[in-house]
C-alpha cells in the first residue's frame, strides 16, 4: 500500500507565493455548491486563506463577478467564450474605476488557472472535464483538495501517475471521512474500507418499485442539497459506486475490502476497520464545509468550519446492508473498477447520458444502470498491456456517450411500440 494518492500520514508542503501570509487558493467551479461554500469558509477565515483565482461554466456570471469582487482575485475563467463578455461587463459594474482582474475564456481557461501560482486548487468542476485541471495542478506542484471525483475515476492511472505523496487531499465528505480515519493505525493494519451511502429517496423499496419512479422523486434527497446529476447518481446508488473506485484508487485498498453499507442518518461519513477488529468512524451533521476545510487547509483544522453535534440530545444511528438487487450499480461499479483501462471512462459517460435521458422522460429509472451495463459490456476489457493517455480517455467517453443514446432511442422505440400494442388490443 506504498502508493496510496491520499496518505493523511503524508504532509505535502507544496510552494507559497507569499511567505508567511494566508494561503493562496484557486477554486474551480467557484458558483456550484462546493465552491460557494469553500468561499463562505475562505471569507469566514480570512487569516488563514486568501483566493487569487476562481474560475465557472459561465452559466451564472452575476455570482462569478460578484465573488472575484468580494474576494479581490487576480484572475477569473469561464469556460464558455460567449460568457467573458457579459462577465466583462458584470466585473465592470462592481469594480468601477478600479483595475479589473484578468478574465480567461474557453474550454482550457480552468487548466490554465489550475496551474497559476498558489499552494492549494480546489476542483469543484462536475464531471470529466475535471481531469485536466488535475493534472495541470498536481505537474505544476499545487496541492489539490479534489473534490471533482471523475477526474480520479476517469484517469486513474494519469493522476496516479503524477501525483507526488501527500499531494491529493480528497474533499468528498466519504474519502474525507476515510483520509481522518486512517490516522488510526497503519496501512499494514487496515482490514477494510466501509463507505455509507445515505441510500437516498428510495431506501427500502425494491427493483419492481422502482419501476415506475420520476424524476421529481429521484430529485427529493431526504439528506443532501446537491445539483440534479449528482442526486439522481444518488438515487441509484451510481454515486456510491464511483466512490467505491475513488477510495480504491485514492488508498490503494482492494475492491474486495471496500464495503458499502446504508445509513440514513448520514451522520457517519465512512469508516475504517483495523486488524485487531476496531472501527473508526468520521462522523458529523451533514454539511460540506467540513471536509472543504479538510482540503483547504490540511494539516492544519479550521476552528468552527462547521457545525458539531449536541451530544446531550438523544438521537438514533442506523446502519443496514446494501440491497444489490435494486441497486446493482455499486457491483457494476465494482467490476468496471476491476477492468481498470478505460472502461470507469465509459461508465461514467454512459451514465451521464442516461441520467439526463431519465430527467428528459426518455428512460425509465431502471433503465438508467440497464444501459450502463450494456454500454460496459460493449466496451469489452480493456488492454492492460497499453498505458492510458487523455486522448483515449476522451475517445472513450465520446464512443460511449454515441453508444448510450443509442440504446436510449432504442429503449423509447421498444417503450411506443408496446404501448401502440397495448391501446390496439383494448
Amino acid at each position: 500500500m506504498t502508493d496510496s494518492l491520499a496518505d493523511p500520514h503524508l504532509r505535502y508542503s507544496a510552494p507559497t507565493h507569499r511567505s508567511g501570509g494566508p494561503r493562496e487558493i484557486v477554486i474551480l467551479g467557484s458558483t456550484g455548491s462546493i465552491g460557494t461554500q469553500a468561499i463562505d469558509l475562505v471569507l469566514r477565515n480570512p487569516d488563514r486563506f486568501t483566493v487569487t483565482a476562481l474560475s465557472a461554466a459561465g452559466g451564472r456570471v452575476e455570482l462569478l463577478a460578484e465573488q472575484a469582487h468580494r474576494l479581490d482575485v487576480r484572475a477569473v475563467a469561464v469556460a464558455r467564450e460567449d460568457a467573458a463578455p457579459a462577465l466583462r461587463a458584470a466585473l465592470a459594474d462592481r469594480y468601477g474605476s478600479r483595475p479589473l482582474p484578468e478574465v480567461l475564456a474557453g474550454p482550457d481557461a480552468a487548466t490554465e488557472l489550475a496551474r497559476s501560482e498558489c499552494h492549494t486548487v480546489l476542483n469543484g468542476i462536475t464531471g470529466s472535464i475535471g481531469l485536466a485541471p488535475t493534472l495541470a495542478a498536481l505537474e505544476a506542484g499545487r496541492s489539490l483538495a479534489l473534490a471533482n471525483k471523475e477526474s480520479l475515476i476517469v484517469g486513474g492511472p494519469l493522476v496516479k501517475a503524477v501525483a507526488k505523496p501527500g499531494q491529493i487531499v480528497p474533499v468528498d465528505s466519504e474519502h474525507a471521512a476515510l483520509f481522518q480515519a486512517l490516522l488510526g493505525g497503519a496501512r499494514s493494519e487496515v482490514r477494510k474500507l466501509v463507505v455509507t451511502a445515505s441510500g437516498g429517496p428510495f431506501r427500502g423499496r425494491t427493483k419492481e418499485q422502482l419501476a415506475a419512479v420520476t424524476p421529481a422523486d429521484a430529485l427529493a434527497h431526504p439528506t443532501w442539497s446537491m445539483g440534479p446529476v449528482i442526486t439522481v447518481n444518488s438515487a441509484t446508488l451510481v454515486n456510491k459506486g464511483l466512490e467505491v473506485i475513488e477510495a480504491h484508487l485514492l488508498y490503494d485498498i482492494p475492491f474486495d475490502r471496500i464495503e458499502v453499507v446504508v445509513h440514513p442518518q448520514s451522520y457517519v461519513h465512512s469508516m475504517v476497520e483495523f486488524t485487531d477488529g476496531s472501527t473508526l468512524a468520521q462522523a458529523t451533521p451533514p454539511d460540506m464545509r467540513g471536509p472543504i476545510a479538510i482540503g483547504l487547509g490540511w494539516p492544519e483544522r479550521v476552528p468552527d468550519a462547521a457545525p458539531a453535534f449536541d451530544w446531550s440530545q438523544a438521537s438514533t444511528w442506523e446502519f443496514f446492508p446494501l440491497d444489490e438487487e435494486a441497486f446493482p450499480s455499486v457491483a457494476l461499479a465494482r467490476h468496471v473498477g476491476g477492468l481498470g483501462g478505460t472502461a470507469p471512462a465509459v461508465f461514467n459517460a454512459a451514465n451521464e447520458e442516461c441520467v439526463d435521458a431519465f430527467l428528459s422522460g426518455g428512460l425509465p429509472f431502471n433503465g438508467i444502470v440497464d444501459t450502463v451495463a450494456e454500454v460496459v459490456a460493449e466496451h469489452g476489457t480493456p488492454d492492460r498491456g497499453t498505458l492510458l493517455t487523455v486522448p483515449d480517455v476522451l475517445q472513450a467517453e465520446t464512443w460511449a456517450r454515441a453508444r448510450a443514446r443509442e440504446l436510449v432511442a432504442r429503449t423509447a422505440t421498444a417503450v411506443r411500440t408496446a404501448g401502440a400494442t397495448s391501446e390496439a388490443r383494448a
